[in-house]
């Protein structure tokens, strides 16, 4: 049986904004002795970056582009003749490897020196896309009149990140067997639709939301007001080759 959490939602027809309770005191002392970082900070748990040592981007670097080569750990270090272990330390940025090492490295991964520390540019990846200018997704999966449009693509790290804006036209098929890997949230903007995962159905309304295990059986079973448009984010491990 699939486990389902419930958000509290306020009472129809109420005004007052939903709130979470902290310690009164905590946030008096806040406002009145702000940390220089509060305007940095989100709800969110996600833990701050830490900076990036050059140990840390040379062993990034390395693993991305052996990786990217199809060679193993073991294979890389007997092309560029170092042991497996010092391969390990250095990718997961635990040695400070010599210039002699390094160019060994680059050597066995046919790049130039330089190469192996372009990560420690400072860079952010950010994905822009016009209203209406997101690109039509037609692919295996999709359905007669499910329209999808991607609306930015995530350039780098180990998590890929689809968001998507769904539309399900007047002649849309009910399709309630999706199924693929990672987590995926729907929230839902127009419309109205019974959408199925596993063996549970959700009336989405304009503003419900829906986060669930994309590898259980999922898609909207019934369309009670079309057209439908719902913002769908879809975030699961990038493969490596």
């Amino acid at each position: 049986m699939a486990q389902v959490t419930k958000l509290p939602v306020a009472a129809a027809g109420r005004k007052k904004k939903a709130h979470v309770s902290v310690d009164d005191e905590t946030t008096r002392s806040a406002q009145t002795h702000p940390s220089p970082v509060a305007d940095l900070t989100t709800v969110s748990n996600a833990p701050q970056d830490a900076p990036q040592t050059l140990e840390k981007a040379l062993g990034l670097q390395v693993r991305t582009l052996r990786r990217q080569r199809d060679l193993s750990a073991s294979e890389l270090g007997q092309a560029a003749n170092i042991s497996l272990g010092m391969v390990s330390k250095i990718e997961n940025g635990q040695s400070s490897p010599s210039l002699s090492t390094m160019n060994s490295l680059a050597k066995a991964l046919d790049v130039p020196l330089s190469s192996l520390f372009s990560t420690l540019e400072e860079k952010r990846d950010c994905s822009y896309v016009e209203g209406g200018k997101g690109v039509i997704i037609e692919r295996r999966g999709t359905k007669v009149g499910h329209i999808y449009e991607l609306l930015g693509a995530s350039l780098g790290g180990d998590l890929v990140v689809e968001p998507y804006l769904i539309t399900l036209e007047d002649d849309a098929e009910p399709y309630p067997a999706f199924h693929h890997s990672g987590i995926e949230l729907i929230y839902m903007l127009t419309g109205e639709v019974i959408y199925r995962h596993s063996n549970h159905d959700y009336h989405l309304k304009p503003g419900d939301s829906l986060m669930f295990d994309s590898s259980g059986l999922h898609g909207p079973v019934q369309h009670l007001r079309t057209p439908s448009t719902y913002v769908a984010v879809i975030i699961y491990p990038r493969p490596f080759l």
